[in-house]
């Protein structure tokens, strides 16, 4: 670790330490956006990535002022304790449990730790708000350094190590990436948080419209369809606020669309994704015979996950001789957990719709610009949804996906605390009292 990233931890650390509630998670987003994964130090067996660091400061923030959950625990952090319980206990399937269980406890760290401690610190919808501007601010920087790149040809976040001083190019573009792993999650962070900076407009426009102008940058900086079309799936998800009222039908008709597709096509419908390239180059074909491998190879990893996925594919990766290059974030759980960890995280957003919808429904005739902020916050998670089958986060964008996870279910308890009881339901629609309860499921 460097002096600067050392200087940029106890500043950050102190900020998290010391800040009111409202504002401590601008410290955990300030580490993702401006740090790479190249500055840290091992302890043991273990890594210890600056994000990490932080994580745990944030531990010990919550134990020393005693801050909890508001409203206890729901069923989405309900089920993302056993997403990682399960997490931990099939690396005993592993042909090595012992390193299996170190990787694991990792990632649970990380995913626990970015989750439960926005859900702390965020506990109604103006904390979502806030955390949504912040974001905003904090990815201007990263837009310019990536304009900066492909003006110059060098990436300034070279220099914390992890990232490489020259961009990638392919077919004659420059692929920015800033502090990220791959210039495909640079664009993907920019792209999914395109719809916070919507739902933010009417609250702080001047700062939506500049947050909005960091997000394209971004995904268009990076040079790769896929951020171009995850900020087309999260724009379709606004879109979409006008017909909330036939969101059945709606999804209904999507079952419909990709049946009929696979009807028509030779090839099964989820190919549709290799015939779609917005910057040239795509590789939307491995992707889509990544599905078709992970469905053959089933019964090789449908208990607990498998330590040899090279021959699904006819390429590899340069870091591993016995996995091929896993980019589906849904197949990547079923590596490392089978279908178990799979089914576990994708029924964890379905329960974040689920209370975005419930949200919206119970917010329309109190606040209609906060339940559109709301619906903004479910189009982001659309976003990364949708983006989860042709990327796998493994570097810091990871925070941004249980931000919004963790945003979801906050707004979720949130209001299902502090609606009020009706005796006189109307009658066209559920009483405030159905909904509540509904909330609290949730």
């Amino acid at each position: 670790m460097n002096s600067y990233a050392i200087l940029f931890l106890l500043c950050n650390g102190a900020a998290l330490l010391l800040s009111p509630r409202r504002w401590a998670p601008l410290p955990l987003l300030a580490g993702a956006c401006y740090m790479t994964l190249g500055q840290g130090f091992d302890l043991g067996p273990f890594s210890f990535t600056v994000i990490r660091v932080l994580v745990g400061i944030g531990l010990i923030r919550c134990w020393i002022r005693g801050e909890k959950l508001s409203g206890g625990f729901n069923s989405m952090d309900k089920v993302l304790l056993v997403w990682g319980v399960w997490a931990i206990a099939s690396s005993m399937f592993h042909k090595e449990p012992g390193a299996a269980l170190i990787f694991r406890f990792g990632l649970v760290y990380n995913v626990w730790g970015i989750y439960f401690l926005l859900r702390i610190f965020c506990q109604d919808v103006e904390d979502v708000i806030r955390l949504s501007c912040a974001t905003a601010l904090l990815l201007v920087p990263v837009a310019l350094e990536m304009v900066l790149e492909h003006a110059t040809g060098r990436n300034l976040f070279s220099a914390l190590g992890g990232v490489p001083e020259a961009p990638m190019v392919r077919e004659g573009r420059i692929r920015a990436q800033g502090p990220f792993a791959h210039a495909i999650l640079a664009g993907t962070v920019g792209a999914t948080a395109l719809p916070l900076m919507i739902g933010i407009w009417r609250w702080r426009p001047c700062l939506a419209k500049v947050g909005a102008a960091a997000c394209v940058v971004m995904a268009l900086a990076c040079s790769s369809s896929g951020p171009i079309l995850s900020g087309l799936a999260g724009l379709f998800a606004l879109w979409c606020w006008k017909w909330r009222d036939n969101m059945r039908a709606l999804r209904w008709a999507a079952v419909g669309l990709y049946v009929l597709l696979d009807l028509v096509m030779k090839a099964p419908a989820y190919y549709v994704i290799a015939r779609i390239d917005v910057v040239g180059g795509s590789t939307g074909w491995h992707r889509a015979r990544l599905i078709e491998s992970a469905l053959e190879h089933l019964g090789e990893w449908w208990f607990a996950g498998t330590d040899y996925t090279r021959h699904w594919m006819a390429t590899g990766v340069s870091w591993s001789p016995e996995h091929s290059d896993i980019t589906n974030y849904y197949i990547q759980m079923g590596v490392w957990g089978g279908l178990p960890l799979m089914i576990l995280f994708i029924v964890a957003l379905w329960l974040a719709f689920k209370a975005v919808g419930l949200a919206v429904r119970s917010l329309e005739g109190q606040s209609p610009r906060m339940a559109f902020f709301v619906w903004s916050l479910g189009a982001c998670l659309f976003a990364h949804a949708a983006t989860a089958i042709s990327v796998s986060y493994f570097d810091q964008s990871f925070v941004f996906l249980y931000s919004a996870l963790a945003g979801a279910g906050s707004v979720a308890t949130a209001i299902a605390v502090q609606m009020p009881a009706v005796t006189e339901p109307p009658e066209d629609l559920e009483s405030a009292s159905a909904v509540k309860s509904q909330l609290r499921s949730v």
